[in-house]
């Protein structure tokens, strides 16, 4: 198996006869060649341009250092083909809304990779290249030095001295060709040394060159929110759906059988048959009852046609509670969004009721700063204690006294229920948030906030 990088290449056993310790020394040495012409390059740039900004000329200039970095982060990917054979990838970088120069400006100022190059320019023009230069010459010219000290003695010191790495000084042949012989497991040791300093200063610019992990991860959250957003519409879709085909399919059969079955009680003599047809009418119209409030409660025909502001308050004027509406919403937001609203309004008001022992309850909210607000509040008598766990769903927050009050499923009161958790899970797939506080003696109060914008506008 051929080694892949420099750092593979150190554990085999062919590596000083292999190219890696070339290889390393040329990613060094042309290190340090360019670290040293990005920063004269750099430094004449913001010279002239700090000079000629005086006369606004200079101020294009100033604003190429800031993309300074693109050409740099390039050439170090090219670069890092010397240590290592896997291709560094390119940062995923947004295109421009329209074309020409201005746009592709303004979009590369933009984004954090330009600035994430920049940093990498700078480090590499002030700290990274000597470096390289250091090590390169370090690792290079002492074994060589010891190998080239006959030749010096022959040319340089007139076969009388020679003097190496101007430490010591050679007099005689048998020493000078003595350390000509300590100079090559020098060598071997230096080659071992280049691959160790190529190998770590490629993965310094491989973490500085990547494309950064959170950028990935937030790809991944933006498609995830995407899908979900898709999910949630589907779902939507379908149960508005299954609304249509039960409201003009089964509840009109029904209806039909109820009108077949009265106008049989009316022609039918009195006697067992005219009682079984009157228990069966009333049946019939318990069930027509039954499945309109089933409609109802699958995505109700004033929520599609009037919006939240009018199902809140049909929802209001069928609680056994009495509540005040006072929701300000001069427009439509969009259909999940008031699906959601309005589900978890009808929730609370349910439990409100059930298990609050409420004299009044009250609707609040409209729409501000890109999100739709939301409060219910009852007078109940509070202090219920939701299970543990129902408050630490995604999109809840509950703060002291967090319990099942509105929106709290049959015998949360107890602990025994998850109806926080539920409404939550319905407020947080659209990236909103819920809070309930129901201090002792009360009031109870829900909040919902979800991040919208309208979709229709009223006069």
């Amino acid at each position: 198996m051929h080694p892949r990088n420099v750092w593979q290449a150190l554990s085999a056993p062919g590596f000083l006869l292999s190219a890696w310790p070339w290889r390393a020394a040329a990613y060094l040495l042309t290190g340090a060649a360019a670290g040293a012409v990005t920063l004269v390059g750099l430094l004449v740039v913001v010279t002239v341009g700090g000079v000629l900004s005086v006369v606004v000329v200079g101020l294009p200039l100033l604003v190429l250092v800031a993309l300074a970095g693109l050409p740099v982060a390039r050439l170090e990917r090219l670069r890092l083909r010397l240590a290592d054979r896997v291709p560094a990838p390119g940062r995923s970088r947004r295109q421009p809304t329209a074309f020409g120069p201005w746009p592709w400006l303004t979009t590369r100022l933009r984004e954090p990779a330009t600035w994430r190059d920049l940093g990498h320019a700078l480090l590499f023009a002030l700290v990274l290249w000597p470096w390289d230069a250091l090590i390169a010459a370090a690792v290079l010219l002492c074994p060589l030095a010891t190998l080239a000290t006959p030749l010096l003695m022959a040319t340089v010191g007139d076969g009388e001295e020679a003097k190496v790495l101007k430490l010591w000084t050679v007099t005689t042949w048998p020493e000078a060709f003595g350390t000509a012989l300590l100079g090559l497991p020098l060598l071997a040791l230096g080659a071992y040394a280049l691959g160790l300093a190529a190998g770590a200063r490629a993965a310094l610019a491989r973490v500085l060159l990547d494309a950064p992990r959170e950028a990935g991860l937030d790809a991944r959250v933006v498609e995830l929110t995407r899908s979900r957003v898709r999910l949630v519409d589907a779902f939507d879709a379908e149960r508005r759906r299954i609304e249509r085909d039960l409201h003009d399919g089964a509840q009109q059969r029904l209806v039909a059988l109820s009108m077949t079955l009265g106008l049989a009680r009316l022609d039918a003599p009195p006697g067992p048959l005219a009682d079984q047809l009157a228990k069966a009418h009333g049946e019939a119209g318990l069930a027509l009852e039954e499945l309109r409030e089933l409609i109802r409660g699958i995505h109700p025909k004033v929520l599609t046609d009037h919006g939240l502001v009018a199902a809140v308050e049909d929802a209001a004027d069928r609680s056994a509670v009495p509540v005040d509406v006072r929701l300000e919403l001069p427009g439509r937001l969009p259909r999940a969004v008031e699906a959601a609203a309005y589900f978890v309004v009808c929730e609370a008001l349910a439990n409100v009721a059930k298990h609050s022992g409420a004299d009044r309850a009250e609707v609040t909210g409209g729409h501000r700063d890109g999100r739709l607000h939301l409060e219910v509040r009852d007078d109940g008598r509070g202090g219920a204690e939701a299970r543990p766990g129902t408050a630490a769903g995604p999109g809840t927050a509950a703060g002291p006294g967090t319990a099942a009050g509105p929106g709290a499923e049959d015998g949360e009161e107890t602990g025994g229920g998850s109806g926080l958790t539920g409404l939550a899970d319905r407020v947080s797939v659209l990236d909103g948030r819920l809070s309930l506080s129901s201090p002792p003696g009360g009031p109870t109060l829900l909040r919902v906030e979800i991040p919208c914008e309208w979709t229709e506008r009223f006069a």
